[in-house]
């Protein structure tokens, strides 16, 4: 259930991504906005899933934390994804239909 409530703050962001962009730009550039906004958390979501560090990194992280600390990191990184899937998706979709 909680995991929907991101999903819907995504859809949101993405609505709000499309009108913006059609007042300012039109149609033709929809594709531009939500793809930004996807791609921002899709990069919020890597960085906090701690896949961008080199694997001692990685490993140091993973003997240093705690489990709470970890399912934490995990459910936020989660959540930026649920967060950028909306987007990324009405960003391919505008695209192709601009096309």
């Amino acid at each position: 259930m909680l995991s929907l409530r991101y999903l819907l703050i995504g859809v949101f962001l993405s609505l709000f991504g499309v009108l913006i962009s059609m007042i300012f730009w039109g149609m033709e550039k929809v594709y531009l906005v939500t793809g930004t906004v996807g791609c921002i958390f899709i990069g919020i979501s890597m960085i906090l899933s701690g896949s961008m560090v080199s694997g001692d990194r990685m490993r140091a992280n993973f003997a240093t934390e705690t489990t709470d600390e970890r399912d934490e990191r995990n459910k936020i990184t989660m959540n930026a994804f649920l967060i950028a899937l909306p987007n990324i998706f009405a960003a391919i979709l505008f695209y192709y239909l601009s096309k």
